[in-house]
């Protein structure tokens, strides 16, 4: 835990002591009453940012009173949106946790005609689980953003939406950096009959959105509507990879083509 993140409905609360944060604070950055720490508050409109709060109080129940003052604007994400087939419900945490950490601006998941029904029916979506993975990896990332995070039936539904054109249309975008900044570069990740491959993609700066399929890849049904709705198809090598190990993949590579890793 890179930066302690709070939520502007905490501010001005005690942190409980089974708090996450609480114990990060006491056990394992071993802060007392008095001492600083790393902190930040959630975007979740005006007057979020980065800053450091301090601890004012231990109390006798173990929860901390804190203080908090921002002292930075929230990092700007990065315009690239990765839209997922569902993959095993065990491997989305981690997926939405490393996504987030790379300051990707949203994530979709959708059904894919190869891909296992039962796991859109993952508790994750509706828990609260979800958003606790955007929020680690925003944390881990020194970042007081988290992606957008959108769930569609199929990858039919996912195009006929288009949620990159909508932010474009409208301007609007649930993060700091909407895809509205240019027209995007559309890429889906194929390994099976490629047109390229995603490395050799010139440096690009504007937007990408990413398509990467569920571990069984793509029907050729698949390919026709992603070709039809303008993706390029592009190989990530000649492995198979796992789902989560693909969009952190094609992420870097997406990233490094806007230049954002210079």
């Amino acid at each position: 835990m890179n930066l302690i993140l709070f939520e502007a409905h905490e501010l001005g609360k005690a942190l409980p002591r089974r708090d996450e944060r609480n114990i990060h604070l006491l056990k394992v950055l071993h802060k007392k009453t008095g001492d600083t720490f790393e902190a930040g508050l959630l975007d979740t409109g005006s007057g979020s940012g980065l800053g450091r709060g301090k601890i004012e109080k231990v109390n006798i129940d173990g929860s901390i009173s804190f203080s908090f003052e921002i002292e930075a604007p929230p990092v700007p994400r990065l315009p690239v949106r990765v839209g997922v087939g569902f993959p095993r419900p065990i491997q989305i945490r981690r997926l939405l946790r490393d996504l987030s950490s790379l300051g990707v601006e949203a994530i979709d998941l959708f059904g894919t005609e190869l891909g296992e029904k039962s796991y859109r029916d993952t508790k994750l979506l509706d828990d609260g689980g979800a958003r606790a993975a955007l929020i680690e990896g925003a944390a881990q990332s020194r970042d007081t953003t988290i992606p957008a995070l959108g769930v569609f039936p199929n990858l039919a539904d996912w195009l006929k939406e288009h949620p990159w054109r909508k932010n474009q249309e409208d301007g609007s975008s649930a993060s700091s950096a909407p895809l509205s900044r240019g027209v995007p570069l559309l890429v889906a990740a194929d390994n099976v009959r490629p047109e390229g491959a995603l490395s050799r993609l010139t440096p690009t700066m504007r937007p990408v959105v990413l398509a990467i399929g569920s571990e069984r890849g793509w029907t050729d049904h698949e390919r026709d509507l992603l070709e039809d709705a303008g993706f390029l198809r592009l190989s990530l090598g000649s492995r198979a990879l796992r789902t989560e190990t693909a969009c952190v993949a094609a992420a870097v590579l997406a990233i490094e083509k806007i230049g954002e890793l210079g």
